[in-house]
């Protein structure tokens, strides 16, 4: 029978769908672009391939092979009952986002140093505010707790401001990047953290990472240390965070996730001095690069697919990335 094919993504430019149409064609596909879910044809109801959130598809379709997300996180898909058909393959898309998300994270960690929310504020209110002492990127000594490619990318760029060093912090404590002058395992994470002014974290959501940034690891921070959080709000302990902020134990934290997604109102975080909130826009799809090369990550497995070859950005489901 002839492979089926949903594609739920609607940031798709004409271009984008002219390529993948061409492999469609070249391996004998049949494809179909729908907006959602809900408008995907009879015909296309029980599809061998999703690229999109298919996730009523993977959840009731046991025909459904392989699903490949947009996203780089998939702990919403590590859960049991997900996939009626608990063979299908899950490609996700990390190694898109790392320019990104990291060009975010450089810019949070010049606001909070430089204190421009501070001086923005001010001028909303026409307010022609003082100078005041600054921290800066150059001098700092950076940490970066996950060093997958969105943590190699920040390292990289920011490596150009001349911090006095930048340590990687992984499982397995090794990573070839030269960005990072050193790189060492995450059980030496409570040796570094006394001597972190940025805290730079990209982790994803698993066992292992859950609850890493406990109160006694903030409390092990310098005096006005900085952190940014892109990877999971499951990192770090929110009530703690909130406790070392009002203190003033830290300079800030600007974080781009939490433990619960939207923020709720009732969360104390939205009015706790130093934190800089951003409603999980560091990656997605909105840079023209970023789309680019998610699509072109899912053209490059799907040749793969249709040569019965192994998926390049295959899910490791026992780790959870």
């Amino acid at each position: 029978m002839q492979m089926r094919i949903v594609i739920l993504n609607q940031m798709l430019q004409q271009f984008h769908k002219d390529k993948i149409l061409g492999i469609a064609n070249t391996i004998g596909a049949k494809i179909c672009f729908a907006e959602s879910e809900s408008t995907v044809p009879e015909e296309f109801a029980a599809p061998d391939v999703v690229y999109g959130f298919g996730m009523h598809i993977a959840k009731t379709q046991k025909n459904l092979k392989w699903l490949c997300v947009p996203s780089a996180g998939v702990d919403y898909l590590m859960k049991p009952g997900v996939f009626a058909n608990e063979e299908c393959l899950l490609t996700n898309s990390s190694g898109a986002y790392g320019v990104s998300i990291s060009e975010h994270m450089i810019a949070v960690s010049l606001m909070m140093m430089r204190r421009l929310t501070e001086f923005h504020e001010e001028v909303l209110n026409m307010q022609w505010g003082k100078p005041r002492a600054q921290c800066s990127l150059w001098g700092s000594r950076i940490t970066v707790l996950g060093t997958g490619d969105i943590g190699q990318c920040f390292a990289k760029r920011a490596k150009a401001f001349e911090p006095e060093r930048i340590i990687g912090v992984n499982r397995s404590g090794t990573c070839k990047d030269p960005a990072f002058d050193k790189v060492v395992s995450v059980d030496a994470l409570d040796e570094i953290l006394p001597e972190t002014d940025l805290l730079a974290m990209s982790l994803p959501d698993t066992p292992l990472t859950r609850g890493i940034l406990t109160r006694e690891r903030l409390r092990a921070l310098p005096q006005g240390a900085f952190i940014v959080n892109v990877g999971r709000g499951s990192a770090i302990d929110e009530e703690a965070l909130a406790d070392c902020l009002e203190d003033g134990c830290l300079g800030g934290a600007a974080l781009d996730v939490f433990q619960t997604e939207p923020l709720p109102q009732e969360s104390r975080l939205w009015k706790t001095k130093g934190v800089l909130i951003t409603p999980h826009v560091a990656g997605n799809l909105t840079l023209k690069r970023t789309l680019d090369k998610n699509v072109d990550m899912f053209c490059e497995d799907l040749i793969n697919f249709a040569e019965g070859k192994p998926l390049k950005y295959a899910v490791d489901r026992n780790r959870g990335y």
